[in-house]
């Protein structure tokens, strides 16, 4: 099996801190630039998995970076380069603490709520008499506020304003952002025969500026289902064919783990490794539509610190 990289422990010039979360390590660089790793870690549940699985870290970053670039003239954004298949670099940005996430279907934790009789989800009205994975008359806003840990919690648009969570001009910004991001990410996603689903964005301010942050349209983030099949799935009211991270959840249902106390993550051999890594790089040449390159193998922590150091030596010229 390919090498992976689960941990961090860099030390590049003008390093400030460094966070590690569930998949990326951020590193903070004279407390101007932001170091993102996209390490090889795998999270469900809100558990990291004690595993990594080979090239995760390269599709997800590059399948983001691509998205970056593809909506830069829509909405700015904080990417400033990719040094390393693993990483991009941009601006440091003060992040807000609530995460918008936009959804044009009825599905996952939304349907759920919907099927035990709530009509309202984060202040907004939900109409009667929707089935499981229909489309929205036009795509919903449900933001969270972001945990430092555990899970996330719902909130309305209103709550958010009124607690002073983000101002309301801020939030107006944001909103109109995720409605153009996730309509360019739709298009997109409609030239490769799929339906963006649902996804998440996270913001930032920057010298006065609201920025996009962090990654989007990566299937860790977002929800795909195969256009073609959606319309006779939906009426025969089966499952949906998806592109996401859903089949790793799965897997884990089925073998009683959903994070929960006492529950035992089942054994990943390297084969089940190597099958979620088959199943990533499918992703990533759907979604791209291009084939997967993979990054050379071996010592990968020094082929990163090499090309971050060598990237951040560039920008002193």
């Amino acid at each position: 099996m390919a090498t992976t990289l689960v941990n961090t422990d860099f030390h590049f010039p003008g390093q400030q801190s460094v966070y590690h979360g569930k998949v990326r390590d951020v590193y903070d660089i004279n407390d101007d630039l932001m170091v993102m790793v996209a390490t090889d870690r795998i999270s469900a549940f809100d558990v990291i998995l004690p595993k990594g699985i080979p090239f995760k870290g390269q599709v997800l970053n590059q399948i983001a970076a691509t998205f970056l670039d593809a909506t830069a003239d829509i909405v700015p954004n904080w990417k400033l380069a990719t040094p390393d298949p693993m990483v991009t670099v941009g601006l440091k940005c003060e992040g807000f603490r609530v995460e918008m996430i936009i959804r044009g279907y009825l599905t996952g934790s939304a349907w759920r709520e919907y099927q035990a009789g709530c009509r309202s989800l984060c202040g907004v009205t939900l109409p009667e008499g929707m089935k499981e994975n229909e489309r929205f008359p036009e795509p919903i806003i449900t933001p969270t506020t972001k945990a430092d840990a555990g899970h996330d919690e719902n909130i309305s648009r209103e709550e958010i304003i009124a607690q002073g969570i983000v101002s309301k001009e801020d939030y107006e910004t944001m909103e109109r952002y995720t409605r153009a991001l996730f309509a360019r990410g739709t298009e997109m996603a409609a030239k490769k025969g799929l339906i963006l689903v649902d996804t998440k964005y996270e913001f930032g301010k920057r010298d006065g500026k609201v920025i996009l942050i962090d990654e989007i349209h990566t299937p860790d983030s977002s929800r795909y289902f195969y256009a073609d099949g959606y319309e006779e799935r939906f009426a025969k009211g089966e499952p949906q064919k998806q592109l996401s991270k859903e089949f790793v959840r799965q897997w884990l249902i089925e073998h009683d783990f959903m994070g929960k106390a006492g529950q035992q993550v089942p054994e990943m051999t390297d084969d089940y490794c190597q099958s979620v890594a088959n199943r990533y790089i499918e992703l990533y040449e759907h979604i791209v539509g291009e084939k997967f390159i993979p990054a050379e193998d071996g010592d990968i922590a020094s082929r990163i610190e090499k090309n971050v150091t060598d990237y951040l030596a560039t920008l002193k010229r």
